[in-house]
């Protein structure tokens, strides 16, 4: 059982780290990890996962939080009680808010292996008992602009069909050259490296790499070739995070 306690931020970057779930898929862990043990609050973990086609998670239940997953290769197959199916490729989304209880299956698509990134993101305790409830958005629904030398993708936020119970934004941004990200006042959020290379304010930072931010401030990403990131941002609750598994209490 995981319960969070203050995150702070560090001089720079840190490491992901390798988990192994019981179903034989393999993840990169931004937090909480050995090296950031605390949740994030409102965000409960982050990870990039990879699912070979001959494994992926059966159905199991979940309760007391949302799930964002976006596909970055590959697609992964959903299915849940709610009785909905739907298969997400490539820069596609889902939302499943698990609020008093679901069950769902994720596997790997046509028979070939797949990876992307998933989000936990804690509901507020007056929304524990929501009803569940799913949405998607594919790879065309989600705005894309360009910002000088970036290319940035909303994946929840302003302009994109996808929203949650806590206020946030998802981004996925492209660089080359520089890119200047700001959390808004009272937030805290996180830098995930997908793909490439570079800097966030003069540090090195590359694929599985995490930044937790837990005040406002603005972070400068440099490229050294093309940089591939993820920038999340939530407004905390300031309640407690109890996880037991697939659980949040």
């Amino acid at each position: 059982m995981n319960t969070n306690d203050t995150g702070r931020n560090h001089d720079g970057p840190l490491p992901g780290e390798m988990v192994q779930h019981g179903t034989g898929v393999t993840s990169n862990r931004a937090f909480p990890t050995s090296a950031y043990q605390a949740h994030l609050d409102p965000f409960v973990l982050f990870e990039r996962f990879y699912i070979e086609p001959d494994v992926g998670f059966p159905t199991h239940p979940h309760r007391g939080f949302e799930i964002v997953s976006y596909m970055l290769e590959g697609g992964m197959e959903h299915e849940d009680s709610l009785g909905v199916a739907n298969t997400a490729y490539e820069n596609d989304v889902m939302r499943i808010t698990t609020g008093r209880g679901i069950r769902h299956s994720e596997f790997p698509a046509d028979g070939r292996a797949c990876n992307g990134l998933q989000l936990w993101v804690n509901l507020p305790q007056d929304a524990k008992a929501a009803d569940p409830d799913y949405a998607d958005a594919t790879a065309a629904d989600l705005p894309t602009e360009t910002h000088g030398d970036a290319t940035v993708t909303t994946v929840v936020g302003d302009g994109s069909p996808v929203d949650l119970h806590t206020p946030m934004e998802y981004l996925d941004v492209g660089i080359d050259g520089e890119w200047a990200w700001r959390l808004p006042d009272g937030w805290s959020g996180f830098l995930y490296g997908v793909a490439g290379d570079g800097t966030v304010d003069d540090a090195p930072f590359a694929d599985g790499d995490v930044l937790p931010v837990t005040d406002s401030r603005t972070v400068t990403l440099e490229s050294h070739e093309s940089l591939r990131v993820v920038a999340v941002a939530g407004r905390p609750h300031g309640e407690p995070i109890t996880q037991n598994g697939p659980f949040v209490f």
